[in-house]
C-alpha cells in the first residue's frame, strides 16, 4: 500500500454548508516501510484538495479511540 489513500468513507459535516469528514487508510504515511494508517480528515470547505483538520491512528490504537469517542458521545 505504498502511499496509497483509501477511501472509507465521507460524509457530510454537521454545522457547516459544504464540509465533510473523510474515512480513509493511508500506506506509509511516514515514509518508506512506515506502518498504514487509519485517516480520519475534517474538510470545512468540500472542495479543499486538503482537509483543514487531519489525525492519523495506527491500528493498535484504533479500538481505544473508537471507546474513547463513544464516551465522548454520550457527555455530549
Amino acid at each position: 500500500m505504498a502511499h496509497e489513500t483509501i477511501e472509507i468513507e465521507t460524509m457530510p459535516l454537521s454545522g457547516t454548508e459544504n464540509g465533510k469528514i473523510e474515512v480513509a487508510l493511508i500506506g506509509e504515511p511516514y515514509g518508506e516501510g512506515s506502518d498504514a494508517v487509519a485517516s480520519i480528515g475534517i474538510f470545512l470547505n468540500g472542495d479543499a484538495s486538503e482537509p483543514d483538520w487531519k489525525v492519523h491512528i495506527p491500528k493498535a490504537d484504533i479500538e481505544a479511540v473508537i471507546h474513547a469517542l463513544q464516551k465522548a458521545k454520550s457527555e455530549l
